[in-house]
């Protein structure tokens, strides 16, 4: 039975994708399967099912009475009522692309999956001649040729970044090694939601997926939705399958691409999927979509709560119940505006271009780098998505060595001619092409943190430091800093998904000789801040920060048997059950208010709020009068190096992790101890 499913589902998905046009028509409207589809794709589905089928000869106690058994059969029986009074307007019947036309078993989706490998595009390779997964769900690739704009910001954005991360593969692939599988497609449903449509399975690796898959929230994620959803979905959206051609949903009542397909042949616009028709291929429509234009969107993803009933995405209900959402500010204002972080407009430009120019009068345009906190720390040749990488695949860009300086002139000056490359990168040439795209790529990185700072700094403030007592030589100090949170739209920072991110303060003590003599928020030597996760600080090799002032949020569990509620990196429940899993609770949540066992303990500062760091510098740092100074910065990181080791991360991983990691708001003060 479950084949059958599949198997209609797939037909149902095709019927959709072969649909064409003759020369000069305009396409129909979408329509719904037919009755004969429907027929033939039952007869294919029930003539692949095996011996153990329960619809087989062997095991059917009402073969004699199935209405299909006409069709299984194998002609147009009389009995087979899905074949009675459908002949002259099945749709499908002539089709070429039919399976029964040749008498064999075709899959229209067969070249999808983990095993698909996607040919590179050749330079200046028209991008929308090979449309991935057979014109189904096309790649934002294919909308680049009309939305060169939109698409270069996208492809450095958090959006692009979610399936590709190496964070969220390790991650997810922990835990479902900690759960044994029961976390199923969970993760991937936000961060690969067209990976998810097509059933990929979590144990393919990426490289070898479809590039739509490994764009993460692609064009189609948000444009080919239909449907309205809200909290309580986790990211179970169905996106609307169909080629390039087939209309998208948008924040306008479509004019604009009304006047474009109304003035399809002046414009040389291709508005069929017949191959032989030349022209820019394009969707010919648009419909105005309601969710669009304000947070409703967005909330499918950005509140999730996982099985055992915890709220691991929060960020949705504190803008819901914050200032700005009851002054009617939307998600998109502030991450899709004009500037970082901010309510302050959008930006006014072209939506589209036809050959080049661009078409239309210039309207808002809002912004799809998403603006947010995050980084990449995935190979430059990865990511961002860029069209001229695809002349290589990922496994063969994850063997270029950039760091070694491949493909820059320094290196290729002096390499000896004996040296051995791995291939393509065994030319001179190839190295270098591909360090043109990784130099691209590493500026769009840079780029893209610097709209993270701009974003942070955005809702950040940090006070001048406020002094309970005069500083003495010979005394010890207690100090503060008033951390702000100016932001009206939700909490800083989130303070979803527990263990991350991090977001701490770095203050540290100059004396008169410029010598460093006291600090809080160090790392260790491994990366970590000298908490109750410092593997130094457990061995005795530093000290712990007793003042640190971190804005993290911490998972804390309880295996229900003895102790304490402990700090945890991921949201697994202690059992005396020697195979983990997630389960739900015994005890209902609305009774706790929170699962249990498990609960989130929030360290993040609420919209328009603030918190007091406050410091107790010991006397010994004061051996002298004189000018001392203290500097102070908020630092910021996707992920803590703890939880990244737990997982499995690689050095390299981690060593980006670092690299990349955000300094926001840095000050210094002046002030002399007598």
């Amino acid at each position: 039975m479950r084949r059958l499913g599949t198997s209609l589902a797939c037909w149902s998905i095709f019927a959709c994708c072969i649909a064409s046009n003759a020369p000069g028509q305009q396409p129909p409207v979408p329509t719904t399967t037919t009755p004969r589809a429907l027929k033939d794709a039952l007869r294919v589905a029930l003539m692949r099912s095996n011996n153990d089928d329960l619809l087989s000869a062997a095991d059917d106690d009402l073969l004699t009475d199935d209405l299909h058994a006409g069709a299984v059969a194998g002609g147009n029986a009389e009995g087979d009522l899905l074949d009675q009074g459908f002949h002259g307007d099945d749709l499908l019947g002539g089709d070429t692309l039919s399976p029964h036309s040749s008498g064999i078993d075709v899959d229209p989706l067969s070249n999808l999956g983990p095993h698909a490998s996607a040919a590179p595009l050749a330079p200046g390779k028209d991008p929308h001649e090979d449309l991935w997964t057979e014109d189904c769900y096309p790649s934002a690739e294919s909308c680049r040729q009309c939305h060169p704009v939109q698409y270069e910001q996208w492809r450095g954005s958090g959006h692009a970044y979610a399936s590709i991360s190496p964070m969220f593969n390790r991650f997810e692939q922990s835990m479902q090694e900690y759960t044994k599988g029961t976390v199923g497609h969970f993760c991937q449903r936000c961060h690969s939601p067209v990976g998810t449509q097509l059933k990929i399975p979590r144990a393919a690796s990426l490289l070898e997926a479809p590039p739509v898959v490994r764009e993460g929230v692609t064009c189609i994620a948000c444009h080919r939705v239909n449907e309205h959803y809200w909290r309580g979905s986790n990211g179970d959206r169905r996106i609307e399958p169909g080629n390039i051609h087939m209309p998208v949903r948008g924040t306008s009542n479509g004019q604009g691409v009304a006047s474009a397909v109304a003035r399809a042949n002046e414009l040389k616009l291709k508005l069929t999927p017949d191959p032989t028709l030349p022209g820019q291929p394009m969707h010919n429509g648009s419909k105005f979509f309601q969710p669009l234009t304000n947070s409703d969107l967005c909330v499918s993803c950005h509140q999730v709560a996982v099985h055992p009933g915890i709220w691991l995405e929060v960020v949705h209900s504190q803008y819901r119940n914050g200032p700005a959402a009851k002054r009617g500010v939307t998600c998109q204002q502030c991450h899709m505006g004009a500037v970082p972080g901010k309510a302050d407009g959008y930006e006014q430009g072209h939506i589209a271009e036809i050959s080049g120019k661009p078409f239309g009068l210039p309207r808002k345009r809002s912004n799809h780098g998403f603006w947010g906190p995050g980084y990449s720390i995935a190979h430059p040749g990865v990511f961002p998505h860029n069209p001229d990488a695809r002349r290589y695949t990922p496994r063969q860009w994850m063997s270029f060595d950039y760091r070694a300086g491949w493909g820059t002139d320094a290196f290729e000056q002096t390499v000896s001619s004996t040296a051995a490359f791995p291939a393509p990168w065994d030319t001179t040439d190839d190295r270098r092409d591909a360090r043109r795209i990784v130099d691209a790529n590493l500026a769009k990185v840079q780029e893209k943190r610097a709209s993270a700072i701009m974003t942070y700094n955005a809702a950040l403030e940090i006070g001048k430091p406020i002094f309970y007592n005069r500083p003495q030589a010979g005394d010890g100090l207690k100090i503060g800093f008033k951390v702000s949170n100016k932001s009206d739209g939700h909490n800083m920072p989130t303070g979803s998904l527990g263990a991350q991110p991090q977001l701490w303060l770095n203050v540290a003590l100059i004396n008169p000789d410029g010598k460093r003599v006291w600090e809080s928020g160090y790392l260790d030597r491994n990366g970590d801040l000298a908490d109750m996760h410092s593997t130094e600080v457990a061995l005795g090799r530093i000290s712990r920060d007793k003042d640190l002032f971190n804005l993290q949020t911490k998972f804390l569990i309880n295996n229900g048997l003895r102790g304490t509620d402990r700090e945890a990196a991921l949201p697994i429940n202690f059992s005396v059950d020697p195979l983990p899993f997630l389960r739900p609770g015994a005890v209902p949540v609305s009774v706790l208010n929170h699962p249990p066992l498990i609960r989130m303990e929030a360290h993040s500062i609420a919209p328009l709020d603030h918190r007091i760091a406050k410091y107790k510098i010991p006397a010994a740092a004061f051996c002298k009068p004189g000018p001392y100074r203290i500097s102070v910065r908020m630092r910021s990181r996707n992920e803590p190096i703890y939880f990244m080791r737990q997982i499995g991360s690689t050095p390299d991983m981690i060593r980006r992790m670092n690299e990349n990691m955000l300094d926001l708001r840095p000050s210094s003060h002046t002030f002399w101890v007598k």
